[in-house]
């Protein structure tokens, strides 16, 4: 395969926080490693911006995770969680991460979503229409088939967990199948 990352190209990554979170949890009983994911991300290309789309929520060790991401190299992003009348509870960051995307497609080549939301696939549809090359990096156990379908490329975290996961050295779904060891998931046209 033919690496289209080339060093001269301008990325933005944008991280949807817990779509992630949730989908490791649920998937290895385990925690994304974001630094490695920014790393991966971001490939030898020029960084523009990244951001992380967080919730307070007012639970445990948050400060410290988001201070955490900040050091990392991120712009973290946070929003309030909200509790409707009758206990409902709602948090997302849809709308603004597509926003901060759209404002920084004129000055990217390439943007790259960590979200396996299925979401997302209109953002991705217009940043191709611009010029901008979309790559996402997700779990295909938990993401949308349709979003992988219409991006560039996809790097399945399901295929490499160790690779962007903290915690145990082998990583098993909690359904007891271990995924192939292969990281390469070859770029989608």
């Amino acid at each position: 395969m033919i690496s289209t990352q080339h060093k001269e190209q301008r990325v933005a990554v944008f991280v949807d926080v817990q779509n992630m979170y949730y989908s490791a949890k649920n998937l290895y009983g385990a925690k994304v490693d974001f630094s490695r994911v920014l790393t991966h991300g971001v490939g030898p290309r020029r960084l523009v911006r990244a951001f992380t789309y967080v919730i307070r929520a007012d639970v445990g060790q948050e400060r410290e995770f988001f201070e955490a991401l900040n050091k990392i190299g991120y712009e973290v992003r946070e929003k309030e969680l909200q509790i409707f009348y009758g206990g409902s509870k709602k948090g997302d960051w849809d709308v603004g991460l597509c926003m901060d995307a759209v404002r920084l497609i004129p000055k990217i080549d390439a943007m790259v979503l960590v979200s396996g939301d299925g979401d997302y696939t209109d953002l991705l549809e217009y940043a191709r229409s611009q010029g901008v090359r979309t790559e996402v990096i997700a779990f295909s156990k938990t993401g949308s088939s349709r979003l992988f379908g219409i991006a560039d490329q996809v790097t399945d975290m399901c295929e490499a967990p160790e690779k962007f996961l903290i915690g145990k050295s082998k990583f098993t779904l909690l359904n007891g199948f271990t995924p192939p060891a292969n990281a390469n998931t070859p770029a989608k046209n």
